[in-house]
């Protein structure tokens, strides 16, 4: 039988972000799996007028994403004054979203998953019975603002398979063998274009 490996010590908020479609919601509860930590999807903390939006087909808006933001925020400080660990998704497309959720919360660490935007838009159409359309895949690239060096975001591209993601962001995250492409230590990754969906503090291929 496999045993889980305790990667580490300390307490640890982790959020898996990315576009819709860029698989999070996998790879974050694989990932909660193989930690034997407890798992939320941001989806969960959408209020009904939010989700009837993006049904319709209507992008939404900062007023929109603040209170869902706050209500991820409130979610990570109730595990944090537990003492626990956990693994939580969000889109966080922003600057100013990732700001929200990681100031002032030292235990909180960030992976941003950045697949190619053809990837996205087969997988958005492969999907169904989701509330997000693939139509408004190009208002959330509109929105995204690519983390850049110095917000200590790790960005990865994930594999085709999510295990491999999952290894990667272990590797990454807790340390021990880097994956390709990967300068943990310096963080010298130079930020590609917003429609590539990269940057970061340092970046992984999985």
């Amino acid at each position: 039988m496999t045993r889980r490996r305790d990667y580490t010590p300390a307490q640890m908020i982790l959020i898996v972000a990315g576009v819709s479609g860029s698989g999070k919601t996998t790879v974050g509860a694989m990932l909660a799996g193989r930690l034997g930590w407890p798992f939320a999807d941001a989806d969960e903390f959408h209020p009904a007028a939010n989700i009837a939006k993006m049904r319709a087909g209507i992008p939404l808006t900062d007023d929109d994403r603040w209170p869902w933001l706050r209500a991820i925020g409130a979610w990570m400080d109730e595990r944090i004054a537990r003492n626990e660990s956990a693994v939580i998704t969000c889109s966080a497309l922003k600057r100013s979203y990732r700001d929200v959720l990681l100031s002032g919360r030292p235990q909180a660490r960030m992976v941003f998953l950045a697949p190619d935007r053809q990837v996205l838009a087969r997988r958005l159409a492969a999907r169904h019975g989701h509330f997000f359309p693939q139509q408004l895949l190009g208002t959330q690239f509109a929105d995204l603002e690519p983390p850049q060096p110095g917000e200590h975001v790790v960005t990865i591209v994930p594999a085709e398979d999510p295990g491999d993601t999952v290894a990667s962001i272990i590797a990454v995250v807790f340390g021990g063998e880097k994956g390709p492409g990967t300068d943990a230590a310096a963080g010298t990754s130079n930020p590609p274009s917003a429609s590539d969906a990269a940057g970061g503090d340092h970046e992984a291929e999985a």
